[in-house]
């Protein structure tokens, strides 16, 4: 078995999303960030860190809606609703955004050696092109609510990456907008451009 290297730990942060103020949140929103190396198959993505937002948006009524606009209004597409595979997969045209929208789930990021992640309706993870996951268990209302930044689609990927589908993924532009937090939010600071 061959585990992945994680090259940063854990940060997590207490932040608050533009459009949520103190009226209408139930708790408080966290981002924990962690850059795995690639493995096994799975080539994740050195340069950009996965962002797990904890209570993105609070977890009451119907949240599916919710996280759709919110991801319309800072400019993801491709908007889609449905699970996590229960196979290891990853792509290479997109990056990619999760929104869990009902129930919960421990999901797999970061390949066949990667780590473990329990979420909750209310959290949102960003994947950056590359990095493998899938999903471990669901309850039975498991939901999520997925996007990609504009000109980008999801190509599933299953195999080990070629060169050029390696180059794809160094080369796929960054997002100009957090699909959580927008132009202001904290993934324009922990996805920084790559150096030349």
């Amino acid at each position: 078995m061959s585990f992945a290297r994680i090259s940063a730990v854990n940060r997590s942060i207490k932040i608050t999303p533009p459009s949520l103020d103190a009226m209408t949140s139930t708790a408080d929103t966290t981002l924990e960030t962690i850059l795995f190396e690639s493995s096994d198959w799975v080539p994740n993505n050195s340069d950009l860190p996965v962002l797990v937002y904890r209570n993105a948006i609070p977890a009451e009524g119907e949240m599916a809606p919710t996280f759709e606009e919110r991801f319309r209004q800072n400019g993801w597409q491709g908007i889609w609703r449905n699970g996590v595979f229960d196979y290891q997969h990853y792509h290479t045209g997109a990056h990619e955004v999760l929104g869990i929208a009902d129930g919960r789930a421990r999901l797999l990021i970061g390949g066949p050696g990667g780590t473990e992640f329990g979420v909750n309706a209310g959290d949102c993870l960003i994947l950056p092109a590359g990095t493998g996951h899938m999903r471990i268990d669901a309850s039975r209302d498991f939901l999520v609510v997925g996007a990609y930044p504009p000109g980008q689609e999801a190509d599933i990927q299953t195999g080990p990456a070629s060169d050029a589908q390696l180059d794809r993924i160094a080369k796929l532009p960054l997002p100009k907008t957090d699909p959580v937090g927008g132009a202001e939010g904290a993934l324009l600071r922990a996805w920084s451009p790559r150096r030349s």
